[in-house]
Formats: C-alpha cells, structure tokens, sequence
C-alpha cells in the first residue's frame, strides 16, 4: 500500500468499535493514513453507512474515486446481528438511556415471540427514534430530544427480508436481520415490543454485511496497523 494508492482510492472495511462515532472511527483513520504515508492535508475519504456509537460492526470506508462509490453501497441490503430486551423500554429504544415502564413477561411464549417477529419480515412502516441522526427544521432529532423539546417522527416504508437465528434466553432474543436501508433497527425492537404487549428495547447490534461486503473480512485493529484494503 502506497499513498498513490490511497490518494487514487480503496475501499477500507472497518469493524467498528463499541462508542465509537462513525466520523471518529473515520477521523482517527483519516489522521492515521495521513501521519504513516505522507499524505496531504486534505485528500477524499468518507464513510458508506452511519453506525450509531452503540452498535459495533462493518463500516465501510472511502478514499479516492472511489468515495463516488459511497451512494451504491449506501443503497446496497445490511445484515445485522441483533439482541433485545422484553419487558422493559427506554426513551432512546436503546442502551443510551435508562430503563423505564418494567413489565412482567412471564405469559410471553416462545411461540408468540417467534410469531410476532414474523409480523416484521416484508414492507413495513417505521418511525425513526427520536434519538437519530434524522434533520427536522435544519436540526438533528437527537439534539433536539436531548434538550427536551418534543420531536415529532413521520414514519416511512423500509423492508426487512429476513428474521432468522433466533434465540430466546428471556428477558433477552437475538436474531439476524437483513434489511432495506433506512432501517432503524432500534425502531424494530421498540415495535416487536409493542406486538408482543410488554415493551422491548435494543441491548445489542452488530453489523455484518453490507451487500458483498461482510464483517469476516473487516479489521478490528484499525487504531494499530491492521488494515484491509477492497480494490474494487
């Protein structure tokens, strides 16, 4: 690997750490290329796929030419590694915020859980949590619900394809999802919740393809010196 090679563009597969921002994880990348190959001060990089700081996971990343390839990838399907929680919500539909409204699940089957997942699979209509990244009025929903202020979601159609490797170790279910973009995935734990009558909320998620690209072939030691490099 060059700077030539870099500066005329690669695609990086990144598995991106537990808290970590996508931007941060693109800066540190950013400052690390530039600091061991000589690179100028300003070159094109930027991430396909926004990962919220909870979720760990593929991020893709582009430099180059090869940034004009960030649309396409953005549009291909993702996979996720999912866990939830029944029982109990939380305002952000994930770990961020504290757990509130405890219910018993003790006459929630497994058959009904498997059951209401099913509901899912196919064009749904989903609302965005009100902690995304989403702009309402030129401000993102995130800052505004963290100051307090009401934010009102509009839902949209996404499609989810499949809900398969389900495990059930109450309060906790984990699955695989694989899903159109725009899925919220914290928004499906927060609606299978709601089907199932006792809440639920999103304990864990992990990326692990984005369209051909898969997590095996990812680095988790992007902070040091292990990089994979996609040509195409």
């Amino acid at each position: 690997m060059t700077a030539e090679n870099i500066l005329e563009g690669h695609i990086f597969l990144l598995d991106k750490p537990l808290d970590w921002t996508s931007f941060q994880a693109v800066n540190k990348m950013k400052y690390k290329l530039k600091s061991e190959f000589n690179l100028p001060k300003k070159f094109k990089i930027g991430h396909a796929g926004t990962l919220d700081p909870r979720a760990t996971g593929l991020l893709i990343v582009c430099t180059g030419k090869f940034t004009k390839k960030i649309p396409e990838i953005q549009d291909a399907p993702k996979e996720y590694w999912t866990e939830i929680k029944i029982g109990v919500q939380t305002e952000s539909y994930d770990t961020e915020k504290p757990e509130i409204l405890h219910q018993d699940i003790s006459n929630v089957s497994e058959e009904q859980i498997k059951e209401a997942l099913q509901n899912f699979v196919g064009e749904i209509d989903q609302k965005p949590p009100v902690f995304s990244a989403i702009k309402i009025d030129g401000k993102r929903a995130y800052n505004l619900a963290r100051a307090g202020e009401e934010v009102e979601m509009k839902s949209r159609k996404t499609t989810i394809f499949y809900l398969d490797n389900i495990e059930i170790n109450l309060p906790f279910v984990s699955f695989t999802v694989g899903c159109s973009k725009g899925t919220y995935i914290r928004s499906l734990a927060h609606d299978i919740g709601q089907e199932l009558g006792v809440g639920a909320y999103l304990t864990q998620l992990r990326r692990t393809k984005i369209g051909e690209y898969k997590i095996e072939d990812a680095t988790d030691q992007f902070l040091e010196n292990d990089f994979k490099f996609e040509n195409a």
